[in-house]
Formats: structure tokens, C-alpha cells, sequence
């Protein structure tokens, strides 16, 4: 069996000597990505997401060192005062129960906390109650929405300032509102409720994304600078060699980002009950993966599909392959046409940046 060495791959990958043809399968990338988003929307309207006590309020019961975590017990205790309510009982840390309802009266809440002392066995001290009103919990969703608004804005007019092409913006926006819907789409799916931290990693997510795309679409903008000074090739073909170039980082930085996070859900959601770990770290888990992939599979080859309406790149995009349908024509180079036809080459056909692409060293004086 062949050894794969990583650096070498990294390295062909930079130089053009190596290419996956990401930007010129894209409608393959932009079905795949409609699919999930139209999944994720069916799943939040049909299933709806879980939201916490902190945005839709009520009463919360924490039976603290109980002597059994059964949560059917806390159920029955809940319809025996309130017979038409379902509560939702989760375990937190091992040995405590948390048991929530909708708002309740004083003399509700004395008697909650009597039967659920006598039914895990404990003392009416160690049973804690708080309660969130409505109005708070309105509040929070309210500055949840307009976090969001505020950042894709922000991010938006950042982009179209930093570079000077409001395309890149938009396809980059596009890429993190679909980040954002699959993730909560995931949310809904498996059932976790949504609570403050669940919106800090949204939030988080949305930061993250917003800065692996901007690595990728600097790259395109280097890349193709002064694509429409040469014929060589077309803005699609420099732009999918920038996602070629960026392709390890984007690897590596996700997969480091993702393993303290996968450490952090799994330590929170089975090991330790902690609600708001496993919150925090499922939307930045499933959040961060999406994003690396947007970045690489839809935010560049939508905005390729932009710039190709605009008519100097289609006009250019046109001339370069009349240049080389008249190549084939004539007999020659069909190899290298038919290489940067399914992207297996870049820049110049039939040829690679090699030693060229890589950093010069000074030399000692």
C-alpha cells in the first residue's frame, strides 16, 4: 500500500501540480446544499425547535442528590397538581433531577416541591425553584434576533468594503444563513432544547464561518487580480485553484477546532449532564463542520456563478475557450485543454507553479 505523504499532497495542491475540480462541479455543491437547507427547514416547521424555560418561561424544580434519577417520577409528581401539563425532565451532573413547568402558583409550587421530595427522597431544602417570566423570556429572543441581524449586516458591509466586490459578499452571506439554518436544523432534529448558550454558538458559528470564508476569498482575490489581462484562463479556473491552496488550512484548522469541541460535548452530554456544555458544544460542533465546508464547496463556486453574469468576466470566460476549441481545432495541446476542462490543472495549462509558488529565502549578507 502506497504511504500518503499529507505534505507533499498540501504542497501539489498549492503549486496547481494537483486539483480537485470543486468550482467547475458546483451545481453538483448547490443541489447538495438545497437539499439540507429544505431538510432542516421541513424538520424546524414540522418538529419545531425545543425552546428552553429562558424564552418561553415558567417554573423550574431542581432536585438536588436524589436517590434515584428516574424521570417518570417527576412526570407523575407534575400531573398530579397539574393533570393537563407535560412537563420536561432532564438529569444534570448525575445525581440531580431538573424538572420544568409552565408558570405556577404559590400553593402549586409548595406542593410540586412536598411530592418530589417524597419522591426521590429528600429533604424540601435541598429542592430549588426559580421562575422566568415571559417578558424575560421575550427579551432574550428579541436580542437573540437582533445579534444575529446586527452581525450578518456588520459582516456584509465589511466584506463589500474589504473587497470591493459586493458579489463575494453576498455568496458569502448566503453560505453563513445556510450554515445557521442546517445547524438549527440538526437542533430541531435531535431534540435538545435551545437555550441562551445554544445562541452564543450560533452566534460563534457565524463568527467562525464568516472567518474561514474570508480566507478562502482572499485567496480568489489574489488569484484573480489580473485574470482579465491574460487568456490562459478563465476567473472559474483561478478561482477554484484558490480553493485548492486553501483546501489543508481549511482541513487542518477545522479539525483542531473541532476535537476540543467533540471533547467538550461528549464530556458534557454523557459524562456530566451539564446542560449548558452540551448546548454550547453541539451547535459549535455541527456548526464549525458546516462552515468549513460551505466555505469551500458553496461560498467560492456561488460566487463564481455571480461574477460569470457580469459581462467583461463572461466576455473574457468566452474568448478563453474560442482560444482553446481553436487549439483543439488544430490538433494541439488537447491534453492540456482537456486537463483545465476538468480541472486537474491551473494557470497555465499543461504546467504548474512549482518552486515559483514557494516563499523565497533571504540570503545571509
Amino acid at each position: 500500500m502506497a504511504r500518503i505523504n499529507f505534505a507533499q499532497w498540501g504542497n501539489d495542491l498549492y503549486t496547481g501540480r494537483r486539483s480537485y475540480p470543486i468550482v467547475q462541479r458546483r451545481r453538483r455543491w448547490f443541489v447538495i446544499a438545497a437539499v439540507l437547507a429544505i431538510a432542516s427547514i421541513l424538520i424546524i416547521a414540522i418538529k419545531g425547535l425545543t425552546l428552553g424555560i429562558d424564552f418561553r418561561g415558567g417554573t423550574e424544580f431542581t432536585v438536588t442528590n436524589a436517590s434515584s434519577t428516574e424521570q417518570q417520577l417527576a412526570i407523575d409528581v407534575v400531573h398530579q397538581t397539574l393533570p393537563g401539563e407535560e412537563p420536561r425532565v432532564a438529569i444534570v451532573g448525575g445525581s440531580s433531577v431538573r424538572v420544568q413547568t409552565e408558570e405556577v402558583t404559590p400553593e402549586q409550587e409548595s406542593e410540586i416541591v412536598a411530592d418530589l421530595a417524597t419522591a426521590y427522597d429528600v429533604d424540601e431544602s435541598t429542592i430549588t425553584t426559580s421562575f422566568v417570566g415571559p417578558t424575560w423570556g421575550a427579551g432574550v429572543s428579541t436580542r437573540a434576533l437582533w445579534g444575529t441581524v446586527v452581525f450578518v449586516l456588520a459582516a456584509a458591509l465589511f466584506m463589500a468594503v474589504y473587497f470591493r466586490a459586493w458579489r463575494m459578499s453576498v455568496a458569502a452571506i448566503i453560505a453563513m444563513l445556510g450554515d445557521l439554518l442546517i445547524s438549527a436544523g440538526v437542533y430541531a432534529a435531535i431534540g435538545w432544547e435551545v437555550t441562551p448558550s445554544t445562541i452564543i454558538g450560533f452566534l460563534t458559528i457565524l463568527g467562525f464561518s464568516l472567518y474561514d470564508k474570508m480566507v478562502v476569498f482572499d485567496k480568489v482575490r489574489e488569484n484573480t487580480a489580473d485574470v482579465l489581462t491574460q487568456t490562459r484562463s478563465t476567473y472559474a479556473e483561478r478561482a477554484n485553484l484558490a480553493v485548492n491552496q486553501t483546501l489543508v488550512r481549511s482541513i487542518n484548522t477545522s479539525v483542531v477546532a473541532l476535537l476540543p469541541v467533540a471533547s467538550i460535548l461528549f464530556v458534557g452530554a454523557f459524562l456530566l449532564g451539564a446542560g449548558t456544555l452540551r448546548d454550547l458544544s453541539l451547535s459549535l460542533f455541527v456548526g464549525i463542520a458546516v462552515g468549513a465546508a460551505s466555505s469551500l464547496f458553496l461560498a467560492t463556486p456561488l460566487d463564481v456563478s455571480l461574477r460569470e453574469r457580469e459581462p467583461r468576466i463572461a466576455a473574457h470566460t468566452k474568448s478563453v475557450l474560442e482560444a482553446r476549441a481553436g487549439l483543439v481545432a488544430e490538433g494541439g495541446h488537447e491534453a492540456e485543454v482537456e486537463a483545465y476542462t476538468t480541472g486537474s490543472a491551473q494557470l497555465v495549462p499543461g504546467q504548474h507553479q512549482g518552486a515559483s509558488a514557494q516563499p523565497r529565502r533571504k540570503r545571509a549578507r
